[in-house]
């Protein structure tokens, strides 16, 4: 993505810790640091394509039904995920009668 862009050299200050931290991710994922930092900044403040309206009609009708063939309702799903008695224990009570 960047072998063609044209570069702005730039300096910055960062953290001892913060310059461990992309030492170790470029070691391990073979990237340079300053590729880490470019990824970092596009990923943080790059504009995010939005879907236009005709889009998004697209995908509800695309997607409309999914869950129809699913053998327990959302509800049921996420509370066997979550655990039946999580809301009563977050409140204090042990959700036994």
């Amino acid at each position: 993505m960047y072998a063609t862009d044209i570069m702005r050299r730039t300096q910055i200050y960062i953290t001892d810790e913060q310059a461990h931290l992309l030492e170790s991710r470029s070691r391990t994922g073979g990237k340079t640091i300053s590729e880490l930092i470019r990824t970092a900044i596009d990923d943080t403040y790059r504009p995010r394509r939005t879907l236009s309206r005709a889009d998004r009609a697209r995908l509800a009708r695309e997607t409309a039904g999914a869950w129809r063939d699913f053998p327990e309702t959302g509800r049921h799903y996420v509370e066997r995920l979550r655990g039946s008695r999580r809301l009563a224990r977050l409140h204090g009570r042990d959700g036994r009668g």
